[in-house]
């Protein structure tokens, strides 16, 4: 089962576990996710979707559990916040209840986020974050931080085999056009000839990890022994400034637009960079697709999305 299945990142889990001959029931509220991402699977006989809240207790039989169901972007989960907090929160509980009855395995689709605006760089799975408790970001900070909680003490309290990775930028064909993350609003605003919109002075650092290195870090985690819990860093530790980013994809996309800037957002992290030393020892794994060789791909993706 994986939920927020037919998010970006769920509905690709998703097309990965189908080609790995996996039953997969894919759960969504399509709050952030849409349909338009898992429509080319449905015709699968071991596909699934359902349409449900994380929320609410689910009733399902079930021997994996992938857990990605809230909202990523800043716009997204800074719309409804207090239901970004419940997501996390009461949709792990939900759903490590669920594991517990059905004795299944379980994955926390964490995040970079629980590490704040960092005080270390890069940043370590052993460094507990510099996080403002009660910012406009705390919602989804915050509230990841207490699933990551629960997931351990389901753990160490009912012997639960869990599972956590912490997922660093991200990107890649089914990003949400509008979603206000980096990638996403260059090449868009890039393809459109729109002038491209830096927050800050673009020095502030991100790493991006192609969407396919990502899913093969979740399969890979799930498959591991039960001793290993994580949490696991998964993202690409090639580090740029958004500045280079959005220079890069103005260069790929092509056309005249300018960069403009505006004033930096409130706790928005200066530097984030993953340490996967743990991920490389534990799982054998890390990223293969760099940059620009991603970067084309999902610009492709959006000029036909956006038919320009």
């Amino acid at each position: 089962m994986v939920t927020g299945g037919a998010g970006f990142l769920g509905s690709h889990l998703c097309e990965r576990l189908l080609r790995d001959g996996c039953d997969v029931l894919a759960v969504d509220n399509f709050y952030s996710g849409t349909k338009d991402n898992v429509a080319h699977f449905m015709g699968d006989p071991h596909f699934e979707l359902l349409r449900h809240d994380v929320t609410f207790p689910l009733y399902v039989e079930v021997d994996e559990i992938y857990n990605l169901a809230c909202p990523a972007s800043p716009i997204h989960y800074q719309r409804d916040p207090v239901q970004t907090t419940k997501t996390s929160v009461h949709g792990a509980i939900n759903m490590l209840g669920l594991a517990k009855r059905t004795k299944a395995k379980i994955l926390q689709a964490s995040t970079s986020e629980v590490y704040g605006d960092p005080e270390i760089h890069p940043q370590t799975e052993d460094y507990w974050g510099h996080v403002n408790p009660i910012g406009i970001r705390s919602c989804y900070d915050e509230g990841k931080r207490c699933a990551e909680t629960l997931f351990f003490d389901y753990y160490r309290q009912h012997g639960l085999q869990i599972k956590v990775i912490r997922i660093f930028n991200t990107y890649g064909p089914r990003m949400h056009p509008n979603d206000g993350r980096v990638v996403s609003n260059f090449i868009v605003q890039a393809l459109r000839g729109e002038d491209i919109t830096i927050y800050g002075d673009g020095l502030q650092t991100r790493s991006f990890c192609y969407v396919n290195d990502l899913i093969d870090g979740f399969v890979r985690m799930m498959n591991s022994p039960d001793e290993v819990t994580g949490p696991v860093n998964m993202g690409n530790p090639n580090e740029f400034t958004i500045k280079e980013l959005a220079e890069t994809v103005l260069e790929m996309v092509g056309g005249h637009s300018k960069l403009v800037f505006k004033p930096l957002p409130s706790d928005d992290p200066k530097q984030r960079q993953p340490n996967i030393a743990a991920a490389k020892a534990t799982l054998g794994w890390e990223p293969s697709v760099q940059l620009r060789a991603g970067l084309h791909d999902t610009i492709e993706y959006f000029r036909k999305f956006l038919q320009v």
